[in-house]
């Protein structure tokens, strides 16, 4: 059975709908204080297919950035798509576990960021700990994850693996509500000796373009484990997802101007 942390990833479908996707991370680096290093060191943990490692680059010319992740999929988008650094600057790709990553010993880094990923790690918060004792003094932590578990697109979702149908197929295979902590649990968790932490949550309402919307945004993150799971039976993978789309269809039907996509997502930056 296919972990949940390790679905099979598809950078295309996931940029697809990059526009609405960058918009939190944007949010996120707007609070992001300014870096000690000169150049500073950059950590872009599930950097996907480098589109907001880019960014990172942008805003600090001549930064070393280096994103991390554990799809060779991501990596390989990431490595076609982003080849320049800055002038001045240095911009790599490295596979990595991030259940497992630590900055290298002597190398800490002025920015450890992460830009919806960390949900796909269980127990991240555990790392919180390693990562920040891996910041230069005056580095920040900072991240954004999806507070969206209790939603239609994710309800309706593990409702149908856990059907009588697919059940014995996807036992397991999807996240739970506990993927992300509550806004307070991370303040908590990252608001220490000498140090400080900004925690809040935003929920945006995206208006999606084209037929099935929602389910062609799902169709690049939350549902990646269950097509990763159906791969080898591709009829059953779409019975599966035609299921999907009509309860999908029913709970965010179109309007006039698009199919309106409520998203709540919850940010944290510790200094």
């Amino acid at each position: 059975m296919p972990a949940v942390t390790d679905p099979r990833w598809d950078p295309a479908q996931y940029l697809r709908h990059a526009g609405h996707r960058t918009r939190p991370f944007l949010d996120l680096l707007a609070r992001v204080p300014a870096l000690p290093g000169d150049p500073p060191r950059i950590a872009d943990l599930g950097c996907g297919a480098g589109n907001v490692t880019a960014l990172l680059a942008e805003r600090w010319p001549g930064a070393r950035v280096t994103g991390y992740d554990n799809s060779p999929e991501m990596l390989d988008r990431a490595r076609a798509d982003h080849r320049g650094p800055a002038p001045g600057g240095r911009t790599d790709f490295v596979h990595a576990d991030l259940r497992t990553w630590t900055p290298e010993p002597g190398r800490p880094c002025d920015l450890i960021v992460s830009n919806a990923a960390l949900q796909w790690i269980p127990g991240h918060a555990d790392r919180f700990a390693d990562w920040i004792a891996g910041l230069a003094p005056g580095g920040t932590l900072a991240f954004q994850v999806p507070g969206n578990f209790d939603a239609p697109s994710h309800t309706l979702l593990r409702e149908l693996a856990r059907s009588p149908r697919w059940a014995g197929r996807l036992d397991g295979v999807l996240r739970h509500t506990g993927a992300v902590l509550r806004p307070e649990e991370y303040l908590e968790r990252l608001t220490g000796p000498g140090r400080t932490a900004d925690v809040w949550e935003t929920t945006y309402v995206h208006l999606l373009q084209g037929e099935d919307p929602v389910l062609d945004w799902i169709g690049g993150t939350g549902l990646r484990p269950v097509l990763t799971a159906l791969a080898d039976d591709p009829e059953a993978r779409d019975a599966f997802v035609d299921e999907y789309r009509t309860a999908l269809r029913a709970a965010y039907p179109a309007g006039p101007h698009g199919t309106p996509f409520p998203f709540r997502r919850i940010f944290a930056v510790a200094h």
